[in-house]
């Protein structure tokens, strides 16, 4: 397989600017270029593309990606490392839902704090209010 970038873009789902800018990174290799200097793909740079794809569907953080890219290149290593990326990873989505938890809540707690009259008695606005000092 030999793509050029808009159908890399394409077949993968990325802008080209985005592609652009994994290769600025360092995320993806830069890869050849055709005599007239247009960068060719092949299948196993699209395969890395979809993994970073699906990785960061996942919430993981570039950094991490990185990583997980670079540990999937040495399979005949402990997946130890991969482990720990993951478990941390878990650790972050659990604060973020901790995190929701509670302004969930807070959010509710003025909703049904509500009297449903005028502005000038709103519970919402009231403790929006209160909280911008």
């Amino acid at each position: 397989m030999d793509l050029a970038i808009g159908e890399l873009a394409r077949r993968s789902g990325y802008a080209v600017q985005t592609l652009r800018y994994y290769e600025q990174i360092g995320l993806m290799p830069k890869p050849p270029r055709t005599s007239g200097g247009q960068r060719r793909y092949g299948e196993d740079l699209l395969h890395r593309l979809l993994f970073i794809r699906h990785a960061r569907d996942l919430g993981f953080e570039i950094e991490d990606i990185r990583s997980l890219l670079d540990l999937a290149g040495r399979p005949d290593q402990s997946c130890a490392s991969v482990d720990a990326i993951a478990k941390a990873h878990m650790v972050s989505i659990d604060g973020k839902i901790a995190r929701l938890t509670a302004l969930r809540a807070e959010v509710n707690r003025m909703l049904k704090a509500c009297a449903k009259g005028r502005i000038a008695q709103c519970k919402v606005i009231d403790v929006l209010a209160r909280h911008s000092d």
